[in-house]
């Protein structure tokens, strides 16, 4: 006996999107779009609220500004700030949907409110408005396919915060573990040499393989629940990267006819392996995030992303790169390495982690409501 797959309605009829929104009365505020002028002012907002919720992190100028160069965000429509009689920023939101998604579209929804001006209801009509917004804009994708609207805490956040998402109709979905492991000291363990086998050469990143190293990403990631694929602009926005800390692993040799059989292979790898592009296969792409060494007390380098095509999978091409990233952070006197990572990763990248001295330092869930 076999199951069938219910057959969904037209993904504008399932998000249920309001025709109007309602701007949030609560606290008295004016409420107005964001703009690249509010960029200061936003992120001294957003990093009040950070040790507030618990996030060990803050946010950068250079964050708070990329948001206003994807062309796929209609910040006019998709951002609020409320800001009090004297003209202060005291609150914020934005939505946002990846143009990539394929499989599952996603709306995000991410926000604070000052915390002097919490327990005034504003945190709960802005969720409002947001999740709203949210359903507009996955009702205009037009894209039927299952819906998300999604959005994060910290596990350590105010009791408060869950409870408002809870509220609104959202149900924790996932949950990520922040991960380090200390580069000196006693309690360091040596950084494992990988010898790579066959037609295989670890390289540093360069601009002429980042297009080959996004097509490895999609494919690396078409199986990890959440993930969808980046389009070159998603791709291009990576505040905070460090080229001088990432490496990738390529194949000089491919089995280009074997590759081009197999029905793992995407479509825009196809395209790129007639055309004779690089195959990467591995890579880990980190980021310099000095200003979070205050917060979390020691200094460190950041692997932002790191994967493994899935057809290499078993072939270390990863660990080379991580390892290779490692030595790296560690070459510029860097106390610790860092990560962050699913779960519930399929490919068991968090046993490997723990296998190199990574320990969890704090954790995080993801927030969603499934339409």
């Amino acid at each position: 006996m076999t199951t069938q797959t219910p057959t969904l309605a037209p993904i504008a009829e399932r998000v249920a999107a309001p025709a109007t929104l309602t701007l949030p009365t609560a606290g008295g505020l004016t409420w107005r779009a964001a703009t690249r002028e509010d960029a200061p002012a936003w992120l001294a907002l957003r990093n009040r609220i950070a040790p507030a919720d618990a996030q060990p992190y803050v946010e950068t100028l250079e964050e708070i500004e990329e948001i206003f160069d994807g062309e796929w965000r209609d910040m006019a429509a998709d951002s609020l700030l409320g800001l009090d009689a004297d003209g202060a920023l005291v609150a914020w939101a934005q939505v946002e949907c990846p143009p990539g998604d394929v499989t599952v579209a996603r709306a995000f929804c991410w926000g604070g409110v000052h915390p002097d001006r919490r327990g005034e209801g504003i945190g709960r009509e802005l969720l409002a408005w947001a999740t709203g917004r949210a359903r507009q804009l996955l009702a205009a994708s037009g894209k039927d396919v299952p819906a998300r609207v999604a959005t994060f805490a910290d596990d350590d956040a105010p009791v408060t915060k869950h409870r408002l998402y809870e509220r609104a109709g959202f149900g924790v979905r996932r949950y990520y573990s922040d991960l380090a492991r200390p580069l000196t000291g006693p309690d360091a363990a040596p950084v494992p040499e990988v010898t790579l086998a066959g037609s295989l050469r670890l390289v540093p990143w360069s601009t002429d393989l980042d297009e080959p190293t996004r097509l490895a990403h999609n494919d690396a990631f078409r199986d990890h629940w959440g993930s969808q694929p980046q389009t070159r602009e998603q791709w291009a926005q990576r505040a905070g990267f460090a080229p001088e800390w990432s490496f990738l692993v390529i194949d000089e040799a491919p089995d280009v006819e074997a590759l081009l059989a197999s029905p793992d292979t995407d479509a825009d790898t196809a395209a790129a392996l007639r055309a004779g592009e690089p195959l990467v296969v591995g890579y880990e792409l980190a980021a310099r995030y000095t200003e979070d060494f205050a917060v979390r007390g020691y200094s460190f380098g950041y692997t932002d992303i790191l994967g493994a095509r899935r057809g290499y999978r078993g072939r270390k091409v990863a660990l080379a790169a991580l390892a290779e990233g490692m030595r790296a952070f560690a070459a510029e006197g860097m106390q610790y390495a860092a990560l962050d990572v699913d779960t519930a990763n399929p490919s068991g990248a968090h046993g490997l982690y723990a296998s190199l001295g990574y320990v969890k330092t704090s954790g995080s869930r993801m927030y969603s409501m499934e339409l």
